[in-house]
């Protein structure tokens, strides 16, 4: 499920992000009812979403470019 976002823009990099988040508290709402199938599929999420925090943080003090 690895994504690449490196050629997002940083709005689209927080779109993604919002989306992913959104995602997630539904997976962790579903989990507590048991509607999960696959539960690796949180781990990715969380993931995904500290990849984006990532980038938009580089995009914050200036060490990644548009």
């Amino acid at each position: 499920m690895k994504e690449r976002f490196n050629d997002l823009s940083v709005e689209e990099l927080i779109a993604k992000k919002d989306d992913l988040s959104k995602k997630l508290q539904k997976m962790r709402f579903d989990m507590v009812l048991g509607h999960v199938e696959n539960r690796m599929d949180k781990r990715n999420l969380r993931r995904s979403i500290a990849r984006l925090n990532t980038m938009i943080n580089e995009f914050d003090l200036g060490i990644r470019k548009v």
